[in-house]
């Protein structure tokens, strides 16, 4: 049985080659956009994975991660004195402008925090260290982004916004397929580079028939002089200085629903989010309220319906070659569940044959990528291992078009001439 299977695909190697290749294509094909897919989703939330804390305190309007509005340092005040909270540090994420010495200027996220805090500590420092974050007007950039950034060292000072930046350190691991280069800075450097002329202020009234009272931030902008020159130190925040997040720590055996429920009780027109329900928020955004998920999604089904076709014609063929021996079998008075098991059996040499190569091939693909572009193409051990059976059901699939045909199969055929 399983030389006579294997007679099938070995009978004409050139041909076993070429089938075979076909297969490869498909498998990787599925495997590089699946990867892609993954790498993708990944990237959208590589911000919130790199935080250790409980919950993302915002504002009510929260979109996604990156589309949110901000809330003054005054909500990060009274989230410390909330009982239940360890520890809460703020965090300032928004876009800028970066003025390279040499090169066009460039989009950017700013994010800033508390580089002697617990609650994020970007990971994989390659380059420096977080205490060089407290000198005035420093950052970090990510080693992926040095080309787009024009910064090809650190100690390189550039421009951002209106106000000067030294790259003191490089990371890996901190780049969004989707969004602008990350630039990592202190707390302080950020509310310099953001937040120059801006206030917030808190304005509550009593709605007629309402005995609850209800306040809005607003934000205004502040006149500055068109001389005015950047202090040799950026100040200390203040309550009415503006942030994006407020990273909470919740203190042993709290339970975080309740913790929630008193943050935004305590806390004006904010939300509180558990890590993985902010994960599970901006992952949705992006995957179905945009049509960057749908097209890698529908490239990931192409890539099955490819596979489909290749082995179901590849299969085919290989069964019509064939018609005579199979002729002689069931002449023979072979029953029709052991031809079955011999074209099944082939598919599943071939499904082994393709997929083995393949995936040595993506892998080999994705570590050159992934070292040059940062996280883009993601292949795990269990989709590796998802993608594998999707082989075996699509081969296995594919050998049921080619088992009708030998149902058809007529054994007088071994005697005509």
């Amino acid at each position: 049985m399983v030389s006579l299977a294997r007679k099938n695909l070995l009978e004409d190697i050139p041909r076993f080659l070429v089938a075979q290749a076909g297969i490869l294509f498909a498998v990787s094909l599925i495997t590089l956009q699946t990867g892609i897919f993954m790498g993708f989703s990944q990237s959208t939330v590589k911000l919130i994975n790199n935080s250790s804390a409980d919950l993302w305190v915002t504002s009510q309007s929260l979109v996604q991660l990156e589309l949110t509005l901000p809330i003054p340092v005054s909500e990060l005040i009274k989230a410390r004195n909330v009982s239940g909270v360890a520890r809460a540090e703020g965090l300032l994420f928004s876009g800028a402008q970066w003025y390279p010495p040499q090169g066009e200027m460039a989009r950017i996220r700013v994010l800033g925090f508390d580089p002697s805090g617990q609650l994020y500590r970007p990971p994989e420092i390659v380059e420096g260290n977080l205490k060089e974050l407290h000198q005035p007007y420093t950052v970090m950039i990510n080693t992926t982004d040095e080309d787009s950034l024009n910064v090809s060292e650190t100690g390189v000072e550039v421009q951002m916004n209106s106000l000067p930046a030294k790259v003191v350190g490089m990371t890996e691991g901190n780049s969004s397929m989707i969004s602008n280069p990350f630039i990592m800075t202190s707390l302080k450097n950020a509310n310099a580079y953001l937040n120059a002329g801006r206030r917030s202020q808190i304005e509550c009234q009593l709605p007629q028939g309402s005995s609850q009272l209800q306040c809005i931030n607003k934000f205004e902008e502040i006149e500055e002089p068109a001389n005015a020159q950047p202090s040799s130190e950026p100040r200390d925040l203040v309550a009415s200085d503006i942030i994006t997040f407020i990273l909470v720590k919740a203190e042993p055996e709290m339970e975080l629903s309740s913790l929630k429920q008193k943050l935004e009780k305590n806390l004006t027109q904010v939300t509180a989010y558990t890590q993985q329900e902010l994960i599970e928020k901006t992952k949705t955004y992006w995957q179905q309220r945009t049509g960057i998920g749908f097209i890698l999604g529908l490239g990931a089904l192409v890539g099955v319906i490819v596979g489909v076709v290749v082995v179901s014609q590849i299969l085919y063929s290989s069964v019509a070659d064939h018609l005579k021996e199979f002729g002689t079998l069931k002449a023979m008075g072979a029953s029709a569940g052991m031809i079955y098991r011999i074209i099944i059996e082939q598919a599943l040499w071939m499904a082994v044959l393709g997929y083995l190569p393949a995936m040595i091939l993506c892998f080999g693909v994705a570590y050159v990528i992934n070292n040059n572009q940062g996280q883009l193409l993601v292949i795990s051990a269990e989709s590796a291992i998802a993608i594998f059976a999707v082989t075996i059901i699509m081969c296995i699939g594919s050998a049921i078009f080619a088992i009708q045909k030998v149902n058809r199969v007529d054994p007088a055929i071994v005697f005509k001439a």
